[in-house]
């Protein structure tokens, strides 16, 4: 790949990081109920969602990408169904307590895999890339290099993008102290989140 590639490549990217999506709401949502580092480790899922559609479009693993689209189907609707049911936790938590207790205590694994969900559940994701990549580069005539440096490109450009809405949903929330502000932000972030997961459900 030249610097001309890379550079489009990086641009295209962030057009598609900061447009608004479940991965952006689940993440905003997460920095708003349980602050930056759960929603980092949610972001980390959604980038290795990613990564791994990349690599099957670079593959040319249509046929495999065909099948494992119709488990796609049954993974979005338990994935958005998950994301409502975490979306409901947070609107129902108590003001008095600091944070929602049911939110905040999910392990690392379980934060991850929310993220990771995400992204499976959205075979758009591995289209956008088979039509996407071909645009910019040659995938027949790929090196381990160039995958190396797209793979990099995806990590950087999603991940910056990510965690700057998580960063940005974090410091927001401690501006809230009160009881009532605090009642507010678990409303805002569980409707972020419930509708994270209704537009998973009903994306085609």
């Amino acid at each position: 790949m030249d610097l001309l590639n890379i550079l489009a490549f990086s641009s295209a990217m962030f057009l598609l990081a900061i447009t608004p999506g479940p991965g952006v709401f689940a993440t905003i949502s997460r920095g708003l109920a349980s602050g930056f580092s759960h929603a980092a480790i949610l972001v980390a899922g959604l980038v290795l969602g990613d990564i791994i559609f990349l690599l099957l479009a670079i593959y040319g693993l249509n046929a495999i990408a065909s099948i494992l689209g119709e488990l796609f189907v049954l993974v979005k609707y338990l994935g958005g169904a998950y994301l409502i049911y975490l979306g409901y936790k947070i609107l129902t938590s108590k003001e008095e307590k600091t944070n929602v207790d049911a939110v905040k205590e999910l392990s690392w694994k379980k934060n991850f895999m929310t993220g990771l969900i995400i992204t499976l559940a959205n075979p758009k994701v591995i289209l956008f890339y088979l039509g996407f990549l071909p645009t910019f580069m040659n995938l027949q005539t790929l090196t381990l290099s160039d995958i190396f440096i797209v793979c990099l490109l995806v990590i950087l450009v999603l991940g910056s993008v990510m965690l700057t809405y998580a960063y940005s949903a974090s410091g927001a929330k401690k501006l809230f102290k009160s009881k009532k502000a605090k009642r507010k932000m678990n409303l805002a972030a569980g409707s972020v989140m419930i509708t994270a997961g209704g537009a998973l459900i009903i994306k085609a």
